[in-house]
């Protein structure tokens, strides 16, 4: 897709959270009214007639774009978040980052076996946060699983997409 809007809307910055890694931040995309209703208008087109009924957003910016295109399609949202954050019981999935280790958590209750699924997040890089988010979405066993990214960085060596083969994926932007 590569909207040339969101692409010059996108801000890159440097040595963010440490040195080395150039940060793409999509906080200026979602502060543009012109590029929320470009980001929202191509993921109902790629989505619309998917069957999705539950869309996954992704802590903490994959809320903004998930909840926005969950009311478009008339779906439920389910938050995936960091360890502590969800009041109820709730399955988790670990993983390694480029700086860290983290979790991602879910409801026990956050899906059926009827449903439909719809993973978003904002970015994609290695693929760790996404993998994990996959991996507890796959104990609830739905019907089918989608994965979107507003960006996809490839730029810096990065082959997140790698480990998603045979994966329905797709991204707005690549970068």
């Amino acid at each position: 897709m590569n909207n040339q809007v969101l692409i010059d809307n996108l801000r890159c910055i440097p040595d963010f959270p440490k040195k080395g890694i150039n940060f793409r931040d999509v906080t200026t995309l979602y502060k543009s009214a012109e590029c929320m209703k470009i980001m929202l208008d191509e993921l109902y087109e790629l989505y619309k007639d998917k069957g999705i009924t539950k869309i996954v957003g992704v802590e903490s910016r994959g809320f903004v774009m998930a909840s926005a295109l969950a009311a478009k399609l008339g779906c439920g949202i389910v938050l995936a978040r960091k360890p502590g954050k969800l009041p109820f019981t709730a399955i988790k999935e670990s993983f390694s980052k480029e700086y860290g280790v983290d979790t991602v958590e879910m409801h026990i209750d956050s899906i059926c076996a009827d449903d439909v699924v719809l993973i978003h997040d904002d970015l994609l890089a290695t693929g760790g946060t996404a993998m994990a988010t996959y991996k507890l979405v796959r104990h609830f066993n739905p019907k089918k699983i989608y994965i979107n990214f507003i960006i996809e960085i490839t730029d810096e060596g990065l082959h997140g997409r790698d480990q998603f083969e045979g994966i329905d994926l797709t991204t707005l932007v690549t970068i």
